[in-house]
C-alpha cells in the first residue's frame, strides 16, 4: 500500500538530509565540502530542533568521517555521511576499510571535478576514481531520486546477503543547490516500517555461540573488525566481497519493486531506467541529471521518425551488464555519454564498461564515446542534438565509428 506523502520544496543536498532523518540514522559524521555541505548543515538542523536522536560528530577531516562512521557501523549503528570530490579523495583508504568490514554506511556525493585547477562544479570524475573500492554506487537524476534511493540504499547495504556500503551519487550543483517539488513521507514512522524497524545486526557462529557480527561491549567473546590479514585467508575474503556485490544485483531489483509499492515510485528495475528502446535503432547510455535533457531530445527526435532511445544506467556498481545486454541487444548504434575524465584509455569509464558488456553478443552494436560536461560544463539541448545527429549518421554509413569525442570543449 502507498504510504501517505506531501509536497515539500527541497534541494538535492536538503533532500539527502531530508532522508537520512526519516530513516532515523543513528550516528551522522559530518565534514563540510563544496557542494555537499547542505547536507550536513541541514541535518544539524534536525538535530538541534530535537526532530531526530542522532549522534551528530563534527570531525577534522572527511578520512576522519568515514572512520567514525566505519567505527559507529561496526557497532551496530546506521551511519550517514556525505561529501564530494576531493573530500571522497582524501577518504580513499576508509572507503576501502568499510568494504573489507563489510559495514552498511550510506553516503551522499554531491559528484564534483576534483582539483586541480581548482574547480567546485559537476562531473563524475571523483566518483569514477574510487569505482573499485567495493562500494555499491547508485547515481541519482533529480532530487525526488536523491531522497528515494537513500532510504533505498540502508535496505541494500543491510541486507544479510549484501552488508556493503552504498554511495548515493547526485550532480553537483545541478542537483544539489537545484530546489524541487519533490514528495516526502508524512510520517517517518512508514519509513521506519519499510526497513524493518531498528537496523538488525547479522549473526554469526563464534567459539561455539551464536553471537551479532558487531562491536558490543556485554560480548566477551573476541571479535574483532580490522585484523591483519594477509596470505592465509585475505584471497578468500576478497572472494566474499565480490560475492556479495553479485547479490546485490538481485537485492537493488527487489528493494526498487518493494519501494514501487510503498511509494508509487519505481526507477527501472533499480539497475537502469531504459526510456524508448522497445524499437529503437539508436540508443544513448549514460547516467545522472543529463538524462532528462536527453529524452527531452529524443522525443524531438521521435517527432522526425527516428527511432532512438535511452538507456539510464542508476547502478554503476554493480554494474548491469546483463540489463545493457538485454537492452540494447538489437540496436544498430551505441551513444555512451561519459562526464568524466579519461586518462589513457580508449574512453570513459561508462563507455569501456557498456562495451565490454555488449562484446558477448552474437551481434555487436557499434559502440562510440562521447565526453562531456567536464567542470561543470553545460550540456544543453542543442549540444546533445549535435551529437545524436553524428549517430545517425554512423547508423546511415555516413560517419566512420570513433572511440571517443569531447563535446562542448574549445579545440
Amino acid at each position: 500500500m502507498t504510504m501517505e506523502q506531501m509536497d515539500i520544496l527541497l534541494n538535492g543536498d536538503e533532500a539527502a538530509a531530508w532522508a537520512a532523518k526519516d530513516v532515523h540514522v543513528d550516528v551522522v559524521a559530518a565534514y563540510p565540502i563544496t557542494p555537499q555541505t547542505i547536507v550536513v548543515e541541514k541535518f544539524s538542523e534536525f538535530v538541534a530542533n530535537g526532530i531526530v536522536q542522532t549522534e551528530f560528530v563534527s570531525v577534522e577531516s572527511e578520512h576522519s568521517a568515514l572512520s567514525a562512521c566505519v567505527g559507529a557501523a561496526a557497532a551496530g549503528a546506521r551511519a550517514f555521511t556525505a561529501t564530494a570530490a576531493n573530500g571522497l579523495q582524501l577518504m580513499n583508504e576508509i572507503l576501502y576499510i568499510a568494504s573489507s568490514l563489510r559495514q552498511p554506511i550510506v553516503m551522499a556525493i554531491a559528484n564534483r571535478a576534483p582539483s586541480g585547477p581548482i574547480n567546485i562544479h559537476n562531473d563524475h570524475t571523483d566518483a569514477m576514481n574510487v569505482r573499485d573500492a567495493g562500494w555499491i554506487m547508485l547515481f541519482a537524476e533529480n532530487t525526488q531520486e536523491v531522497y528515494d534511493t537513500i532510504i533505498q540504499a540502508y535496505k541494500i547495504a543491510e541486507d544479510p546477503n549484501v552488508l556493503l556500503p552504498v554511495m548515493v551519487c547526485y550532480d553537483g550543483f545541478l542537483i544539489s543547490h537545484t530546489a524541487e517539488r519533490i514528495k516526502v513521507f508524512k510520517d517517518p514512522k512508514d519509513v521506519a516500517e519499510f526497513l524493518g524497524g531498528p537496523r538488525k545486526i547479522p549473526k554469526i557462529e563464534l567459539m561455539g555461540k551464536e553471537v551479532e557480527l558487531s562491536l558490543n561491549p556485554e560480548n566477551p567473546l573476541p571479535l574483532t573488525f580490522g585484523p591483519l590479514d594477509l596470505y592465509d585467508y585475505y584471497f578468500e575474503h576478497k572472494r566474499q566481497q565480490s560475492e556479495a556485490m553479485q547479490h546485490a544485483y538481485a537485492v537493488i531489483e527487489k528493494v526498487n519493486e518493494e519501494y514501487a509499492k510503498f511509494s508509487g515510485r519505481k526507477y527501472g528495475n533499480g539497475r537502469v531506467v531504459p526510456y524508448r528502446l522497445d524499437d529503437a535503432e539508436i540508443a544513448i547510455v549514460l547516467m545522472g541529471s543529463t538524462a532528462g535533457t536527453a529524452r527531452y531530445v529524443i522525443d524531438e527526435l521521435r517527432d522526425e521518425g527516428i527511432k532512438i532511445g535511452e538507456l539510464r544506467v542508476r547502478s554503476f556498481r554493480p554494474f548491469p551488464y546483463m540489463d545493457l545486454e538485454r537492452y540494447l541487444k538489437n540496436v544498430k548504434v551505441v551513444g555512451v555519454f561519459d562526464r568524466a575524465q579519461d586518462q589513457g584509455m580508449q574512453g570513459g569509464p561508462l563507455f569501456l564498461e557498456t562495451r565490454a558488456a555488449l562484446y558477448d553478443l552474437a551481434s555487436h552494436p557499434k559502440v562510440v564515446n562521447f565526453v562531456f560536461g567536464l567542470g561543470g560544463r553545460d550540456m544543453p539541448p542543442e549540444l546533445l542534438r549535435t551529437t545524436m545527429d553524428e549517430l545517425i549518421a554512423i547508423k546511415e554509413g555516413k560517419k566512420p565509428v570513433f572511440n571517443r569525442k569531447y563535446i562542448g570543449v574549445r579545440e
